[in-house]
């Protein structure tokens, strides 16, 4: 098997940051959706659908991962790789996006006295916090399958 680029689709390191994408992405919709009105307000919104769409992007290369990892050769299409790592660019932006709105207008509930309990502002950024962990596990793994790219056209 030729040497590939680590974290590139296909390899054990793109499966556990797929599934750590999957993982904080259900956490940061999660904790937007559950038992908490987000609806009445549009950054909160744009998180809940970027990170509805995250999740089965992310699920479904990470089933790609585990389909390549069980065969024992990793994709090396370039065309698909490609759409991979537009893909992941757009979400990757997407959720940084919705992470800093949503982290924005908790800064500005927090600071008007009234507009939001502590609990519900809590679990605010928290889902904040996860939108950004899954906005770096994303943006690692556009660049690794950039490398990949790059290392497939050179050979």
């Amino acid at each position: 098997m030729d040497e590939i680029a680590p974290g590139s689709v296909g390899s054990l390191p793109s499966l556990s940051l797929r599934l750590g994408q999957a993982v904080f992405s259900t956490a940061a919709l999660l904790f937007m959706s559950v038992g908490v009105e987000f609806y009445s307000y549009t950054s909160f919104c744009f998180l809940v659908t970027s990170m509805g769409l995250l999740i089965p992007w992310s699920c479904f290369l990470a089933v790609v991962d585990v389909y390549s990892l069980f065969l024992g050769c990793p994709l090396r299409l370039p065309g698909a790789i490609i759409l991979i790592v537009a893909g992941d660019w757009v979400l990757s932006l997407l959720s940084l996006g919705a992470g800093c709105a949503t982290a924005s207008v908790v800064t500005l509930l927090l600071s008007a006295n009234g507009y939001c309990s502590p609990g519900v502002c809590g679990r605010y950024q928290l889902s904040a916090a996860m939108a950004f962990l899954s906005w770096f596990l994303t943006a690692s793994t556009s660049l690794f399958n950039l490398w990949s790219l790059a290392s497939l056209r050179l050979l």
